[in-house]
């Protein structure tokens, strides 16, 4: 599975994709488990004050599943004016 990432979240990964292939791997898993990998592997994700996911375009909770075809992606925190 490739995970999207935008703003902040593509400074703190240092990349516009992530392959996250190997969380995917023989179990079953959802966003929350998707969101708790990602803080772990990297920490800076943490300090966001919100940090929105989408599948396949559409906002999702944290209880969704995920499959390794979806089109995930990271939605920072936007400022504004």
């Amino acid at each position: 599975m490739k995970v999207l990432l935008f703003g902040v979240t593509k400074d703190i990964i240092g990349s516009s994709i992530l392959d996250v292939s190997n969380f995917t791997t023989n179990t079953e898993k959802t966003v929350g488990d998707l969101y708790t990998y990602l803080q772990e592997k990297y920490p800076e994700l943490k300090k966001l004050s919100s940090l929105a996911i989408a599948v396949n375009s559409a906002y999702a909770e944290h209880n969704t599943t995920l499959k390794e075809t979806d089109e995930v992606a990271l939605i920072p925190p936007v400022s504004g004016g």
